[in-house]
């Protein structure tokens, strides 16, 4: 545990997310109050899981925001795991535009309405 985390302290509930194309996981862990990012992610075991994870170089965030491992856990904070963008999506944009193919707002292709 870092150094923030007090052993033997009041537990608190947090989740650890991760997902792949294939597989979605979200972990109860419970940690000591205090305890960090980094904490929760060596506490879920999730990189037995998913050894492809690089905890080292893996962005992070709770509940959407990017975070650092570092970061202070609340109760009930959800950790997610970000996979790198295996496609720029500005590039991906400027191809179908090149190819003349609609751009996807809010799952409706262009032209359709309510």
């Amino acid at each position: 545990m870092a150094e923030g985390a007090q052993h033997g302290g009041e537990l608190i509930a947090v989740e650890v997310a991760y997902a792949r194309p294939d597989v979605q996981v979200i972990l109860p862990v419970q940690v000591p109050r205090g305890a960090t990012v980094a904490d929760a992610l060596h506490e879920s075991r999730i990189g037995e899981r998913f050894p492809e994870i690089d905890l080292e170089q893996s962005k992070v965030g709770i509940f959407g925001k990017l975070t650092r491992m570092d970061t202070e856990l609340q109760p009930r904070d959800r950790v997610e795991i970000y996979r790198p963008l295996i496609a720029d999506p500005k590039e991906v944009r400027r191809q179908r535009a090149a190819q003349g193919k609609p751009t996807k707002k809010g799952g409706a292709s262009a032209g359709e309405s309510d």
